[in-house]
This record gives C-alpha cells, sequence and structure tokens, in this order.
C-alpha cells in the first residue's frame, strides 16, 4: 500500500489546477479519497472529526446488503434448476451460474450511474460524492432478473439525472432513486416488468442452468394472489408444491432476486442497527404498520380482494415489504428527519404498502409506491414535528410568564 501511496503522490500534481490533467481533478481526487482517508482540515472554525465519514458510511450499508446479494444470486440459480424439473440442486454450479446471471446487472447499474456523476462532478468542479455506491447495488437488487439490460441502463441514466443532479447530487435528491428507478421502469415498460415469467432467469449460461421452455410459471406468491379467480388459495412453487412461510423467510419464492430472503434481510438489519446507520424508529413503525394494516385486511378479508386473506405474518414475509423497510424506507437523506417523524414516517409506509398491495388487483406489491409517497411527504412531516414542538414550548414559555 505505501508502494500505492507514493505513486499517487507523484502524479497528484498532473490534476491539481496548474497540472496538464487538471480537467480530470475531480476523477482523481475520487479515486484517491476511496482508497486513503482524506488528510485535509478545515481552515477556520470550530469542527468535531468523527471516523464515521460518508465513505464508510455507504461501505457499511453496502457490506448490509451482502447477505442479500449473496443469497439472491444463490435462488436464481435455484429457481431455474426448480423450473426445469432438477432432481438435484448442486451447490455450487447453482452460486456460480446466478453470479453470472446477476454480475451484468450490477455492472451497467454501476456504470451508468457512476458515468453520469463522474461527468457531472467535473463540469461542476466539484468532488465525487459516494451516494451512487449504494444505489448501485441497490437497483439490480430490486428488479426482476429477466430486466433487459438496456432497459435497466435508461432507467439508471433517468433517475440519476432526473431524481438526483438536478436537484444538486447526494443529499440533495427528494425521492429514493433507487426505488424512482424501479418505477420508471415498471410504468415505462410494464409488459417486461411483470408477469409470471421475468422473476425466474429463462437461459443457460456457459453451460450452467437450463434453457426453460415458454410454457412455465413463475408467479411469485403475490403475483399468484392477484391473478387468483376463486376456491381454494394455494400459493405454489415452480414445480408445483405449496410454498411454507418458511420457504418465504429463507426466500426459496421467485421475487426480485434482492428482495425474497426475509433472513437474508434481517441479517442486514443487525448490520445497520449495530453501526448506528438505519433508524430503528423506521424499521420498528414500518413493520407495526404493515402488521397492523395486515390484521385489519385479514379481518375484513373478502374474496374480491384476496391478499386480504394473507395473515400479517405472512403480508411481512412476501414481496419487497421487509426490504424497503430494513434499506429503503430509512434512506437518511429522503426519511424524516425528526424522531417523532420517523414514527409517523415509519407507520404511513407500512400502512400504504399493505393497502396498495391488498386493495388494488392491478398491482400486486405496495412497497416501492409506499416508501416513493412517503418520501413526498417526509419534509411536511417534519415541518408538523417542529411548528408542534414550537407551539408546545411558547406555550410554556407564556404559563411561565403569568
Amino acid at each position: 500500500m505505501k508502494a500505492l501511496r507514493n505513486y499517487l503522490n507523484r502524479i497528484k500534481p498532473n490534476f491539481e489546477p496548474d497540472g496538464k490533467l487538471h480537467a480530470f481533478r475531480s476523477v482523481f481526487d475520487g479515486f484517491e479519497t476511496f482508497l486513503y482517508t482524506p488528510n485535509s482540515t478545515s481552515t477556520s472554525g470550530v469542527n468535531i472529526h468523527d471516523s464515521l465519514d460518508s465513505k464508510r458510511v455507504m461501505i457499511i450499508v453496502v457490506l448490509a446488503l451482502m447477505p442479500c446479494l449473496l443469497f439472491g444470486m444463490y435462488n436464481t440459480g435455484y429457481q431455474n434448476w426448480l423450473a426445469a424439473g432438477a432432481a438435484s440442486f448442486p451447490f455450487w454450479q447453482i452460486m456460480a451460474y446466478g453470479f453470472l446471471t446477476v454480475l451484468p446487472r450490477i455492472v451497467v447499474a454501476y456504470a451508468v450511474g457512476l458515468g453520469i456523476e463522474f461527468v457531472v462532478a467535473q463540469w461542476r468542479r466539484e468532488e465525487i460524492q459516494e451516494g451512487f455506491l449504494v444505489t448501485g447495488i441497490l437497483i439490480p437488487l430490486i428488479c426482476p432478473i429477466e430486466t433487459p439490460l438496456w432497459m435497466l441502463a435508461v432507467a439508471t441514466a433517468f433517475s440519476v439525472i432526473f431524481v438526483k443532479e438536478v436537484f444538486g447530487g447526494t443529499g440533495y435528491n427528494i425521492f429514493n432513486v433507487a426505488l424512482v428507478t424501479r418505477a420508471v421502469l415498471f410504468f415505462g415498460y410494464p409488459a417486461q416488468m411483470s408477469g409470471d415469467k421475468v422473476f425466474v432467469s429463462t437461459n443457460s449460461i456457459c453451460g450452467l442452468g437450463y434453457d426453460l421452455p415458454d410454457a412455465f410459471s413463475g408467479a411469485t406468491p403475490l403475483g399468484q394472489i392477484a391473478s387468483f379467480s376463486g376456491g381454494d388459495l394455494e400459493l405454489l412453487n415452480l414445480q408445483g408444491n405449496v410454498i411454507s412461510s418458511w420457504d418465504a423467510f429463507l426466500g426459496l419464492i421467485p421475487g426480485s432476486f434482492g428482495e425474497t430472503s426475509t433472513l437474508a434481510i434481517l441479517i442486514g438489519a443487525v448490520i445497520l442497527l449495530a453501526t448506528g446507520i438505519a433508524s430503528w424508529r423506521i424499521m420498528l413503525s414500518v413493520v407495526a404498520g404493515g402488521l397492523l394494516m395486515g390484521w385489519i385486511a385479514n379481518v375484513f378479508a373478502t374474496p374480491t380482494y384476496p391478499a386480504s386473506f394473507l395473515s400479517p405474518a405472512d403480508q411481512l414475509l412476501f414481496g419487497g415489504f421487509a426490504f424497503a423497510a430494513v434499506f429503503m424506507a430509512t434512506d437518511p437523506v429522503t426519511a424524516a428527519r425528526t424522531n417523532a417523524g420517523k414514527y409517523f414516517y415509519g407507520l404511513l409506509v407500512g400502512v400504504m404498502a399493505i393497502i396498495i398491495r391488498t386493495y388494488n388487483n392491478g398491482y400486486p406489491e405496495g412497497a416501492m409506491l409506499a416508501v416513493l409517497l412517503a418520501n413526498a411527504l417526509a419534509p411536511l412531516i417534519d415541518h408538523c414535528v417542529v411548528q408542534l414542538n414550537v407551539a408546545r414550548r411558547m406555550r410554556r414559555l407564556r404559563q411561565s410568564a403569568e
């Protein structure tokens, strides 16, 4: 590492204002600060230095996402083997298949998003921010595995430019960039983002996996519920076996490959909470809102809305609810920032997710829209909380003066 540090010190003058490569100063600065902690300090004022800077925060979130990513790779291969009617499931072959299937999507998301951020940083002559380190991995995790790469690139570019950069970059975006990417894909290309085949990888890769026929159903549990037309409601896997709550908890079901495993998501939640990165108030209130609305829907269940027959616990296990509660709703940029506001914000996300999922048969999942709606209301929630605190203190001041 000392040799690398010496090399960077040697070439650094080329990127200074008078250097021959000064136009790429922000690019060099981005790579240097990614490898080493900056040693620059402020020149005035009183400052408290904290070892937990934005780069470390982003890296910890990426580490928290690793269980979801690794399990998603396995489940991608497992669902392909399952749909092909395989009798054996070799672990390493399945992992290799999942890795080769998932890798291009991660590469495309990072290449497009980071490419735009590098260009914008150069244009503005600013430092390159670290926000896309997390966004770049979130985007493929929440999209169907069969999403065409060019669609992923277009949606990522749209979100980074119009949701993030036009507002000023990292820390200024109103909506969660990854969720907007998912929304652009869903509403712009609905045929490629829904149905019973987009959540299962259908092609063999490098001699691994199976080329699946057109005549197979890979509908997610929520997709099966949305298309339920009467009779006994049974959720089945790709081989026709009943999906248990344990299967849903482990994540051995079709779905966006990073969202299926509640167990992997809980491991990530422990990492985020232990490091103090994410708000436990938001996580707790999202779960409480989901359980409350799930219970209400179940008590008043009707065949018109088959999702209402799910138990409150199953509402949390299926779809992207758990992933949204841990990784999406807790985004510190777009979530509420006051402590009281975080409770209301999270409760709103949980309740809205179940309402959309249960009472809109044309849209089987509600977590994405619930978080985006709550993002829009987060500033208003914080404003109301602050005004209530101001009014309460003014009352105490008047009472003490009397």
